[in-house]
């Protein structure tokens, strides 16, 4: 399979995906991609959709990728301004991302789905890959700590992540239906991705939404999923506490474990291959390569890898 033949769809969620999408686009100009709807949120009676803006300002080229969310170079005049109502500002959205939320929100009140509106979006950004939103109906990925029960975002940017996991639930997941496109995307595609974000908060709500584990078993040989950990390490964001509340092991195997029914094939970094025979033994393929992304080079590097090296 010559990368130029090849017919992607990946599920993405946070900033290690939107690296893997733009190597991935950079390779192939048939990529689509289909993302996680689980962390987004109301605030300011504005609708946040925070992956699905991070892989459309990343393609965009206007992803500050110093904090990995948001729009570089933005201001933050909108949030000064709440700070002299009053107002809470610890969720830090620029005045240009305020301005996706705020028409995001309009198109909503006024009947738009979410499918339409983020196709949109991307015909106003120039993005000319295909994104689609996993779901069109409200999914929520709440985290279950000491102090209570609290939405991702509290979690993770209010709270920065200081309480103890205790569980994590998608609510919303029994109900919501998978976007008919994506679930095409997928069975059309050569290979599809698990990107390596984090495996129960980026992943994890994609594939408790009804069907789509279902439907990616059945394209089980053709799946691969990408690891976020290295050893025992998440390569950033604290996948490691989630694996470990859930009773997984922090590892290249755990994630194995997690995903072995849905996918067929597992890229880990060449540090951990001393892990492949015990992830061999769950009926997964195992390549092991560089997987850090910390340069538009390395990121074209995996994506390379993935193409040419994972046989289906």
């Amino acid at each position: 399979m010559r990368s130029g033949d090849a017919v992607i769809t990946i599920l993405a969620g946070g900033t290690g995906s939107v690296k893997l999408v733009r190597g991935l686009v950079g390779k192939t100009g048939d990529v689509t991609v289909v993302s996680n709807v689980g962390d987004n949120y109301w605030l300011y009676g504005l609708y946040m959709c925070p992956d699905i803006d991070t892989i459309v300002y990343g393609l965009a080229d206007l992803l500050d990728y110093d904090r990995g969310w948001g729009i570089k170079k933005d201001t933050f005049n909108f949030l000064r301004q709440m700070e002299v109502f009053g107002e809470e500002t610890w969720f830090r959205m620029g005045d240009r991302d305020t301005a996706t939320h705020l028409i995001r929100t309009n198109m909503l009140k006024n009947g738009r789905n979410l499918a339409d509106i983020t196709k949109w979006m991307c015909e106003r950004f120039a993005v000319s890959t295909r994104i689609i939103p996993i779901t069109d109906n409200s999914v929520e990925t709440r985290i279950t700590t000491s102090k209570g029960d609290m939405h991702l975002q509290e979690f993770w940017v209010k709270y920065r992540g200081r309480d103890k996991v205790e569980g994590i639930q998608y609510v919303g997941c029994e109900k919501a239906r998978p976007n008919p496109e994506a679930i095409n995307a997928m069975h059309d595609s050569d290979l599809v991705i698990l990107a390596p974000g984090n495996p129960l908060t980026s992943i994890g709500p994609m594939l408790q939404v009804k069907g789509v584990r279902k439907e990616l078993v059945k394209i089980r040989k053709k799946v691969v999923a990408v690891s976020p950990l290295i050893g025992d390490s998440a390569v950033s964001g604290p996948a490691g506490d989630y694996m470990a509340a859930a009773g997984i092991e922090t590892s290249p195997y755990g994630l194995a474990t997690m995903y072995s029914d849905v996918c067929a094939n597992i890229v880990i970094d060449t540090k951990d291959r001393a892990m492949a025979k015990r992830i061999r033994n769950l009926d997964v393929q195992v390549y092991d390569t560089r997987i850090l992304m910390r340069t538009k080079a390395a990121e074209q590097a995996l994506a390379s890898f993935i193409i040419k090296q994972v046989r289906v």
